[in-house]
């Protein structure tokens, strides 16, 4: 795929977060804005907004007023429908249409569904740690993190697990493929389209106990879901509940092979386990999410206008020294960690109790599997493009 974009000449004025090397040096790339202006702009992607400060991120989420959800993943191409349910429900949907919409959807992701998913979850992270074998050297990302939600995600939409591969196309597509010409861009829905129809078509036929029947089913005011409904929330679960938690799942491993001081105190201390998962995902959080100007506003003495993009980093919220105590350390024993993982306002993330579960699993299993590792060499650690910030190779050196 052809970038329409060139390189970044300056990450104030014409940053591009679908750049290699935003993902790579993010960290960076946000003091370097917090210190220089607070909120970078770019005339890429028809115009777009990015502040980098806690405070800022926070009062965009939260203002319904002024900004929109319909469309959440920046791109050259304006969404053209001004639906209140957006491409993705419930994540794209404004009030009032998004509390039913998100409501619909609470129980299937509350504790005493996801629970009982942890026996599943773990034995698939043993197949895929016994599947590496004594190798030397391993891909933790490739080889493991890729895995794991998929195999979860699949088995919760009813999807065929032999799709896996597909699935993960479909993520690049979405999420990575942001700017890429018009006609590739639409060849990559049109793709997602069809094995979407193609699933909708099976489950219509033959229904099951999973949440592609059960959101062919639903009813959202005493009214069925519309097929754009339908459809667009399976992209949301599909995509979005894919991409962050294995790159949650990568970013973690990845700290504690470069951290042995911490991967030798969790194996010390079990219990800390869930302390420290709270911890990596403040330091390590993988999604950035966007609005789209409503109205006119000014954010930080910055005038947006109506139809700019407007990207929330909620991992440099995460890391705003303002925000946190020694905001730029891992602490896996830090007690108050009110993080932005899951984003913030009426969209924060409803797969929370999910990505949780299945991130101190696959912790815990590596650790058990594995007690000992490095990253093999850090150069050949390569990073995603766009929304979701994780890793994309890993590899990891097992000590034995």
């Amino acid at each position: 795929m052809t970038s329409i974009y060139g390189p970044v000449t300056d990450w104030a004025t014409d940053f591009d977060h679908a750049d290699p090397q935003y993902n790579a040096h993010a960290p960076e790339i946000w003091a370097q804005l917090r210190d220089q202006c607070p909120v970078a702009h770019t005339e890429r992607y028809n115009g777009t907004w990015l502040p980098v400060t806690h405070e800022l991120v926070t009062q965009i989420a939260y203002d319904t007023e002024h900004f929109t959800s319909r469309s959440v993943v920046v791109s050259p191409f304006l969404p053209i429908a001004q639906s209140p349910i957006g491409n993705a429900p419930p994540i794209s949907s404004d009030p009032p249409f998004h509390h039913d919409a998100r409501r619909l959807l609470l129980p299937a992701f509350s504790p005493k569904v996801i629970e009982p998913l942890e026996k599943d979850i773990r034995e698939l992270c043993r197949r895929l740690l016994a599947d590496m074998g004594d190798a030397d050297v391993v891909d933790a990302a490739v080889q493991y993190a890729q895995h794991i939600p998929v195999n979860v995600i699949a088995l919760m939409l009813g999807f065929p697990l032999e799709d896996a591969d597909l699935f993960r196309g479909f993520v690049h597509d979405v999420l990575e493929g942001v700017n890429i010409d018009m006609e590739q861009r639409m060849m990559a829905f049109g793709r997602l389209a069809a094995y979407l129809d193609e699933q909708i078509a099976s489950h219509v036929a033959n229904p099951r106990d999973d949440l592609t029947s059960f959101l062919l089913n639903a009813e959202v005011g005493g009214q069925p879901l519309s097929e754009g409904h339908v459809r667009g929330t399976m992209v949301l679960l599909l995509v979005a509940g894919i991409d962050t938690t294995w790159s949650a799942i990568g970013s973690s491993l990845m700290h504690l092979a470069a951290t042995p001081a911490d991967r030798e105190r969790l194996l010390a201390e079990p219990e800390l386990v869930p302390t420290a998962i709270e911890e990596l995902l403040r330091a390590y959080a993988p999604v950035t999410m966007a609005r789209m100007v409503k109205e006119d506003v000014e954010i930080g003495g910055c005038p947006m206008k109506v139809d700019e993009w407007v990207l929330l980093p909620f991992p440099a919220a995460n890391v705003d020294p303002l925000a946190f105590d020694r905001a730029d350390e891992v602490l896996i024993d830090r007690e108050e960690n009110r993080h932005a993982a899951f984003g913030l306002g009426i969209h924060r993330c409803l797969g929370s109790n999910l990505a949780r579960l299945e991130l101190r699993i696959a912790v815990e299993e590596f650790l058990e599997h594995f007690p000992n590792f490095e990253l093999a060499d850090p150069d050949a650690i390569t990073w995603s493009v766009g929304q979701v910030r994780g890793p994309r190779q890993l590899p990891v050196r097992i000590i034995r």
